[in-house]
């Protein structure tokens, strides 16, 4: 006797849970590189980009930060280069206008020569600066030495994301929260959302930032790390004329946080931030913004606890500046001493999603997993935005190689 399997109907053929940049690039990159893949996207907001996306700087970063031979440096800066062209094609709000990195304590010298060093491995131009110099970019910035790095920028991201999509040719469902996953590897995935929705698929891509980790567990993989969510609290300048363009303070590299920061936007206004500090939800922009449910997550993951022991110190100074309007403008004053407290005016926060391993060590790269008939990016914060053109890539040539195999 034969057994006939009957044919499944299919509702796509890639289904992408999460309409963040990530997600909209990835589905962007299937359809242009395999013309009439069927791809869906599920996104639990009702637009595109209401999370990490939309919720930063805007910063197109130049990949000076990382380490040679990373993902995050060759997505960066391919993925600056590349946004750049993207938005000039599409008439997205967009300027490169370089940006200073500002040494203000002797102490911070050799990590701004190391600085130099990585950008010359990285393949970005770098120029270094006295302190006479810096004035020449940056009238009101004061400093003991600076690098200008010329291909940063800024842009749109959230009209990026929206092009993204449009562009894609997905069928992009939003406000469709993902509740139940049930993959069977010699069939497919099926995804259940709260409206009771089902949806068919022969291979999934999890691409829900914040939420990333949990999906890849109701898929019935072990991620092997958590999401552990950091606010970053922005103010915008009162006197944006302070600010010609992009100043960053020399970053600790023990820490995936760049430090308070000043970023003039493609609006004209200038962003000042952001701190990074535990958040009580994943999408906890405030501090009256609690979710016992996801507190009580991220406290029973191991990791959680042997971060905040190794970081004590670091984590303390970042509570003291979200608390203390008074303590974060000593910080801006580092590099911006004209600025006082009223000159800082509160804006809107952000929340990063960032994975810690179960050792407690945070994940200062790119990671993308594989399950069975899945693709997991489980962590892509900041410059994910900017590098969201390759990554786009990569995850849809994975699940292209592995929507060949099924």
């Amino acid at each position: 006797m034969v057994q006939v399997r009957p044919e499944i109907a299919y509702d796509c053929d890639v289904l992408v849970i999460g309409g963040g940049i990530v997600g909209l690039s990835t589905a962007f990159a299937i359809t242009r590189a395999a013309p009439g893949t069927r791809v869906t996207v599920l996104e639990k907001e009702p637009g595109p980009a209401r999370h990490q996306t939309g919720r930063n700087s805007g910063v197109i970063h130049s990949g000076i930060y990382y380490r040679p031979g990373s993902l995050k440096a060759r997505y960066a800066v391919r993925g600056a280069a590349e946004m750049v062209k993207f938005c000039a094609e599409y008439g997205i709000a967009h300027a490169v206008t370089g940006k200073l990195i500002v040494a203000t304590e002797r102490e911070e010298l050799p990590r701004l020569h190391a600085l130099v060093q990585r950008g010359r491995e990285n393949g970005i131009p770098v120029r270094e600066l006295g302190a006479p110099q810096i004035e020449e970019y940056e009238p009101e910035v004061r400093g003991l030495a600076a690098i200008h790095v010329g291909t940063t920028g800024v842009c749109d991201f959230v009209g990026v994301a929206r092009q993204l999509a449009e562009a894609s040719g997905a069928e992009i469902r939003y406000g469709a929260r993902v509740e139940r996953i049930d993959r069977r590897p010699e069939l497919g995935v099926a995804v259940r959302t709260r409206a009771g929705d089902v949806v068919r698929a022969r291979v999934l891509v999890n691409c829900a930032g914040l939420y990333c980790d949990e999906v890849a567990r109701l898929t019935g993989d072990a991620p092997e790390m958590r999401i552990v969510p950091f606010r970053g609290e922005y103010y915008e300048l009162a006197r944006p004329d302070l600010v010609r363009g992009l100043v960053y303070p020399v970053p600790d590299p023990a820490f995936p946080f760049l430090g308070v920061h000043l970023t003039r936007g493609i609006d004209g206004g200038v962003h000042v931030g952001p701190n990074a500090v535990p958040a009580l939800a994943r999408e906890g922009y405030g501090w009256g913004v609690v979710r016992p449910r996801e507190v009580a997550g991220t406290l029973a993951w191991p990791g959680a606890w042997r971060m905040a022991r190794r970081h004590w110190r670091y984590g303390a100074g970042e509570m003291l500046r979200s608390v203390s309007k008074g303590a974060f403008t000593t910080a801006v004053r580092r590099l911006l001493p004209a600025v006082g407290e009223d000159d800082l005016v509160p804006t809107d926060a952000g929340v990063r999603a960032q994975a810690v391993l179960r050792d407690g060590s945070l994940v200062d790269d790119f990671l993308i997993k594989e399950g069975p008939r899945a693709v997991h990016v489980l962590n892509a914060p900041s410059p994910a935005a900017t590098a969201s053109l390759p990554i786009g890539r990569e995850v849809a040539r994975r699940a292209l190689v592995m929507l060949g195999a099924v």
